[in-house]
C-alpha cells in the first residue's frame, strides 16, 4: 500500500501546467474516459452536477479565444490589483490566450445547480461547488495519467460561454481546462510545492 501511495505521488509530482501545446490531434476515446473519470467523482445526493462541453472545432475555439481576450483586457487594464499582478508576473501571463486556439482541446466545466423537468418544475442539486472541484481534481489527474497536459484557465466573468455553447441557465461555467500535448519549448516556471509540515498536521 505504502509503494503504491509513493507511486502516485511521484507520478502526480511530474504533472505541470503548460501554456503551449502542440497542435496534434488527440484520441477523442481517450478524452471521454478522463471525462468519464471526471463523472465517479462523490457528489451531493449522487446528483452529479456537472457538464462537459468537449470543443475541438476550430472556429468554435476561435469565438471562445476572442470573447475570453475581452474579458482579459477589461481586467488586465482596468481591475487587477498590484498585488495580483505581482503574484502572476513569475507565470508571465497577459491578456492573450493563444493556447485557447492553439491547443486541440478544450473541455468547459459547467456546475449544474438545476435543471428543468418537463413539467416546468426545477430539479435541484446539492453542495454543487464541492462536487464540482472535486470532479475537475479527478480530471486533471485523469488528463495527467493518460500522458498529455492541462491547463486550468478561468475567465471572470466566464458567462459567455454558457451562451457562445448553448448551455440551459441551470448551469454556470466554473473554468475551461485546455488539454494537448506539451510543447518541449515551453519553458516552464520553476515552483516550489508546500512539504507536508506546511500543508497539514496531524492530531
Amino acid at each position: 500500500m505504502n509503494k503504491k501511495s509513493q507511486e502516485l505521488l511521484e507520478e502526480s509530482r511530474k504533472r505541470r501546467t503548460y501554456r503551449q501545446f502542440l497542435p496534434d490531434s488527440l484520441d477523442m476515446d481517450v478524452i471521454k474516459n478522463c471525462v468519464l473519470t471526471a463523472g465517479t467523482a462523490p457528489n451531493g445526493a449522487d446528483k452529479q452536477p456537472w457538464h462537459f462541453t468537449i470543443v475541438t472545432d476550430p472556429d468554435v475555439k476561435q469565438r471562445i479565444r476572442e470573447e475570453a481576450e475581452k474579458v482579459e483586457k477589461n481586467f488586465y487594464e482596468k481591475q487587477i490589483t498590484d498585488e495580483w499582478q505581482a503574484d502572476l508576473n513569475k507565470l508571465a501571463v497577459t491578456w492573450e490566450k493563444p493556447f485557447l486556439t492553439e491547443a486541440p482541446c478544450l473541455i468547459v466545466i459547467f456546475k449544474e445547480y438545476y435543471r428543468m423537468l418537463e413539467d416546468g418544475t426545477k430539479d435541484k442539486n446539492y453542495y454543487v461547488n464541492e462536487s464540482i472541484g472535486i470532479s475537475i481534481g479527478f480530471l486533471i489527474n485523469a488528463i495527467r495519467n493518460a500522458g498529455l497536459a492541462s491547463l486550468t484557465y478561468t475567465p471572470a466573468p466566464p458567462t459567455f460561454l454558457r451562451d457562445l455553447l448553448g448551455r440551459p441557465e441551470g448551469e454556470t461555467p466554473v473554468m475551461v481546462l485546455v488539454v494537448g500535448k506539451p510543447d518541449p519549448d515551453y519553458e516552464l516556471p520553476t515552483l516550489r510545492k508546500k512539504t507536508f509540515e506546511e500543508i497539514a498536521d496531524i492530531i
